[in-house]
């Protein structure tokens, strides 16, 4: 290589160490972010700290490899020298050696299987994220009306569904997304399948349940249902997602995520709705269970009718005695009040002091008379009239009370003067 002037101006910044090494590292992390390497081990150490390192190499070159205490590994065999084996990790460079690792995370013999590998790797990074979290599991609706189906058109899971689906729920409106259930590409036509359901257009509208499903079969057959575009796409849905992929002891990434997973597509439709024949013996059962409870309410309200009947017999009856008791006695009131009694009584009364009167003798009269006489004397001589006639005058004032002292005239004041024959009028000065 020529070094020009140009070069040396592109490249006048002067890295230190630590900055380039830190720089090398990022590119590595940022390209490799998982990859998996095969060779043999070699120099094996198990630290006392519990980390483990050893060097992965074949024919031509080697890589430094680091497994973290803290690393949960699936492999149960020890590591030792000359193992052939397969690795994931991540790559990375530890700056202090400026040497590039391989951070690893999941080690197998070789021959186990690549995609078992890559599915418990993808298992483990998306359980990690809460993907498969139970308290995100949405319920299933109990009577949907509308589902959509992601499948394949012409497999047999397809027509097992229907079906049971059209036995169990005639009602229901179901919708297919038809997508390839294997093969490459496979699963961005499922991923895109659903994101289409769960955000419906003018072209459809709205569903209660997807269900994504096919029949049975390997690994490689199933594997496309092991995707990681497939398992956020149904994480992201807003609608309820049922997974029935392949037979009952299949087990896929989407079968995690999904919110129910169904052992089979035939068990997916028995389990999205209900069965019109069960629907019909609730509805009987229910119906009879009303018309006992309607039944049983309408004799324990006649019964209760019939109690309050007769406690509102008991108390008029009562009440009536009480008013009958209540006139007896204003009756015997007013009988001992009569008036045509209280005026006999008093007319007796009346005889009686006229018999007395007429009985009584002339001597007694006229003693009566003679004391009068004599009284009527005593008054006429004792009687401030006689007191006028002798001479003497009562003076008052304009309000008719007697003037007894002068303390209580002023001058002026209006007084009036009352004689024998009559009365004046003064004023005082």
């Amino acid at each position: 290589m020529q070094l020009t002037a140009d070069f040396f101006q592109q490249t006048a910044k002067v890295f230190t160490v630590s900055e380039l090494t830190r720089s090398i590292r990022g590119t590595l992390e940022t390209k490799f972010a998982a990859v998996w390497v095969q060779g043999e081990i070699s120099n094996y150490k198990l630290h006392p700290s519990g980390h483990q390192y050893f060097t992965l190499k074949d024919q031509r070159a080697q890589i430094s490899c680091v497994i973290w205490r803290d690393t949960m590994l699936t492999r149960r065999q020890p590591l030792a020298d000359g193992g052939q084996v397969q690795v994931c990790g991540t790559v990375t460079v530890f700056e202090a050696r400026g040497q590039y690792q391989l951070n690893v995370q999941i080690i197998q013999q070789r021959g186990v299987g690549l995609l078992q590998a890559k599915f418990e790797a993808l298992k483990r990074k998306l359980e990690a994220e809460g993907l498969f979290a139970p308290e995100r599991k949405r319920p299933l609706p109990k009577f949907p009306r509308r589902i959509g189906i992601v499948t394949s058109p012409s497999g047999a899971a397809i027509r097992d569904m229907l079906n049971v689906l059209c036995r169990r729920a005639p009602w229901l409106q179901i919708l297919i997304n038809p997508v390839r259930v294997q093969g490459t590409g496979a699963a961005q036509e499922i991923a895109v399948a659903v994101r289409e359901l769960a955000s419906p257009n003018e072209a459809f509208g709205p569903v209660d349940l997807i269900v994504v499903t096919r029949g049975g079969g390997s690994i490689e057959d199933l594997w496309e249902f092991n995707e990681e575009i497939v398992a956020r796409a149904i994480f992201h849905s807003a609608v309820p997602i049922v997974s029935a992929v392949g037979h009952e002891i299949d087990f896929t990434i989407c079968d995690f995520v999904a919110d129910l997973r169904a052992p089979t597509p035939s068990a997916a439709a028995e389990l999205v709705v209900p069965d019109t024949t069960d629907l019909q013996r609730q509805v009987d059962r229910c119906a009879r269970t009303l018309a006992r409870q309607l039944l049983n309410r309408v004799r324990d309200a006649q019964q209760r009718l019939d109690h309050a009947r007769e406690t509102l017999q008991r108390c008029l009856t009562h009440k009536i005695e009480g008013f009958k008791h209540s006139l007896n006695h204003a009756f015997r009131v007013i009988q001992a009040r009569s008036p045509v009694r209280e005026l006999l009584m008093r007319r007796n009364n009346l005889a009686d002091l006229h018999r007395r009167l007429v009985a009584c003798p002339a001597h007694v009269i006229e003693n009566a008379r003679h004391r009068f006489n004599r009284i009527e004397g005593i008054l006429r001589v004792l009687g401030p009239d006689a007191t006028l006639r002798r001479g003497y005058s009562i003076t008052m004032n304009d309000h008719g009370q007697i003037i007894r002292t002068t303390a209580v005239v002023r001058p002026k004041a209006k007084i009036r003067t009352r004689v024998s024959d009559g009365e004046f009028g003064s004023e005082v000065l």
